[in-house]
């Protein structure tokens, strides 16, 4: 009987842990962009999608990320994540990040976007770097424009 309770105990964390929908590491190296289908490589610029049902999609850049959305409804998807410039490998919610488009810090896909987790972090490197801060939603805006 105690076997009994401790095998349904670990069934039942099992069934816990494989419903929780969330990130995944990126294996930067072998992970490959789902968008540009390029290695992602890059520890500042790299971006995942979540959706819903819990499927990972990993790109080696925000650009990829953006332009690879639009193959959904906007409902399906739970989590838009990126790195950031201050903390690599750090992923965070994108539509809570801010946006720097400099000629001065390149990326991967040569849109030269860069994702900070505040404003203040990304209005230091615009100091020293040049070039244009955007919200989320003025990123989107700025991407359907070109």
């Amino acid at each position: 009987m105690q076997r009994l309770k401790q095998f349904s105990f670990v069934a039942w964390l099992l069934v816990l842990t494989s419903c929780q929908v969330g990130p995944q590491a990126i294996d930067y190296g072998n992970d490959g962009c789902h968008f540009c289908k390029m290695t992602i490589v890059d520890k500042v610029h790299a971006a995942e999608i979540v959706t819903q049902k819990g499927k990972v999609y990993k790109f080696d850049a925000s650009e990829c990320m953006i332009n690879f959305k639009k193959e959904f409804d906007a409902s399906e998807i739970k989590l838009y994540l990126t790195n950031i410039y201050t903390e690599p490998e750090t992923l965070v919610d994108a539509t809570q990040a801010m946006f720097l488009i400099s000629k001065n810090v390149p990326s991967p896909m040569g849109a030269f976007l860069t994702a900070f987790k505040t404003k203040e972090d990304a209005k230091k490197v615009q100091t020293q770097k040049e070039g244009t801060l955007y919200t989320w939603n003025e990123l989107l805006i700025h991407f359907k424009e070109q």
